[in-house]
């Protein structure tokens, strides 16, 4: 090991989180994070503050100077970031879940001390390369190949939208293995490309004009490197496993990013509000700012909840390629939640809140990417709606409400809402049915990991509101749901559709 590898010096983590938060918290102060926040990227300086507080310690193993790689400490730090900075926690949340941990899972043991020794002292930064521009999310058509020619793969082909994109010094790539006739193969591989090395460093094309996340460097990047046999990851069985287990435990750590910025709207909110007097009173005393803030209170204990079920399952030492269904209603339902939490704050704050200065002005553009990447909501609810009608299809059964009282992720929260779920679905449904469906099953997802959480002493009154408030947004989606007419765009809107023509 090398002696100057970071070391966690007997540091509990609750005295590691408050360090990081208080410093954090002093650092964007004296530098102005709204200010930082309308310009392009982070001065060095300013990154190198923030790494040196080691805050990707967190997942790194603990045999390589790290904090070991717990799910719990992890989500810590997003949450600490995103309260300050919701970019911020998204490129921790890129290196951790997107490079960090597949590295320590599914890496060559022969790679893993140098590259974790460059994160630990020298704040090295890792992502992700999955998208192509023709092929977003239809990631298995990639068309990116390698070839091993001698000791080393040859890996080519383009790569756009990654997180990071010409400021990480390692990127984690996928493409599909080219045969003799150039027909790639239908499973994926991963390679580490490590950009201090010649032959591996990647060409950036183009940087995207990205319109939130200002902090973070998106763009189009070529790929034609050469890297050894050792920078392939091992899967346990398929390229394709390696990957859903990938991708399914990056989507149980969305709520870490989440917590901390839903937070931050709910403490903005409030303190707005008790302090904004209109005419004899303040905000506050209006009955729909309360319901408004009740709901921000509901979006926290929710997310509150799905952390803390996260920090139980979704550990490196479990495969989460099967568990599709639970990982795409955290991603679906907390990033839907961030976008409404950031649309709530800016409307109770008025004028005030309609600036990227704002910190709900900027949660706007900084959490509506967050509905798209790594799979578009409205495809993650329809896949979870396909599981769930697949398994009611294999079990022979079609009360959606008897089945979700079955189903381990749902039993306890789907007797609470008998009545909503008695209904039958035993005929093929529409995808905006489905999307709609998908939207209920989250929520019952969610709430059932609450009960959990209220079984270990959260609070009960945020509880029981957060029961009631998802009651009443599952009577409006099945509401929705059951009134879908089967509408269609015109082929040509134009005909007879100017109104000037007819007044």
């Amino acid at each position: 090991m090398n002696e100057s590898s970071y070391k966690t010096s007997g540091e509990t983590y609750p005295e590691f989180l408050d360090h990081f938060k208080t410093s954090l918290h002093h650092l964007f102060q004296r530098e102005n994070i709204d200010q930082l926040s309308l310009q392009r990227g982070l001065p060095p300086s300013v990154w190198k503050e923030i790494m040196n507080l080691k805050p990707l310690s967190v997942a790194v193993p603990s045999e390589f100077g790290g904090r070991g790689l717990k799910v719990k400490e992890c989500l810590g730090i997003l949450s600490a970031a995103s309260y300050e900075s919701l970019p911020l926690s998204l490129t921790f949340g890129i290196n951790i879940a997107l490079f960090l941990e597949p590295l320590a899972k599914y890496g060559n043991e022969s790679i893993k001390e140098n590259i974790f020794k460059h994160f630990l002292n020298y704040g090295a930064m890792g992502g992700l390369m999955i998208t192509e521009p023709d092929f977003g999310s239809d990631a298995l058509n990639m068309k990116t190949q390698n070839v091993l020619n001698g000791d080393s793969y040859e890996v080519k082909g383009t790569k756009h939208w990654q997180g990071l994109t010409g400021l990480a010094n390692y990127w984690l790539i996928t493409s599909r293995n080219a045969n003799a006739e150039g027909n790639l193969s239908r499973d994926v591989d991963f390679f580490i490309a490590d950009t201090h090395q010649p032959q591996q460093n990647i060409e950036v094309l183009e940087y995207y004009d990205n319109p939130g996340l200002y902090m973070i460097p998106y763009g189009l990047n070529k790929i034609d490197i050469k890297v050894p046999q050792e920078n392939k990851l091992v899967p346990e069985s398929t390229g394709l496993k390696m990957m859903l287990d990938i991708l399914h435990r990056s989507r149980f750590q969305f709520p870490g990013m989440g917590m901390g910025f839903l937070k931050r709207m709910l403490d903005e909110a409030l303190d707005h509000t008790r302090n904004r007097i209109v005419g004899n009173s303040n905000l506050y005393a209006l009955d729909q700012v309360q319901y408004q803030l009740t709901r921000l209170e509901s979006f926290f204990t929710l997310c509150s909840a799905m952390c803390a079920k996260s920090s139980k399952i979704s550990g490196i030492d479990h495969n989460l390629s099967s568990e599709g269904v639970h990982a795409n209603s955290m991603k679906a339902l907390v990033t839907d939640m961030m976008q409404e939490a950031a649309q709530i704050l800016v409307q109770l704050s008025g004028g005030k809140g309609y600036r990227m200065s704002h910190i709900g002005g900027r949660g706007i553009m900084d959490s509506r990417p967050f509905q798209i990447f790594e799979g578009s909501n409205e495809m993650l609810y329809t896949q979870i709606s396909e599981g769930i009608l697949k398994d009611m299809k294999k079990k022979k059964l079609e009360n959606v409400g008897e089945y979700l009282q079955q189903n381990v992720l749902s039993e306890n929260a789907a007797k609470l809402y008998t009545s909503n779920l008695d209904f039958t679905i035993n005929t093929a449904i529409s995808q905006r049915k489905m999307i709609d469906l998908g939207k209920v099953v989250a929520r019952i997802i969610t709430v059932n990991d609450l009960l959990e959480l209220s079984n270990a002493g959260f609070n009960q009154k945020l509880v029981n509101n957060s029961v009631e408030m998802t009651r009443q947004e599952i009577v409006s989606l099945l509401a929705s749901m059951n009134h879908h007419q089967d509408l269609k765009p015109l082929d040509d809107y134009s005909e007879n559709s100017n109104w000037m023509s007819l007044v």
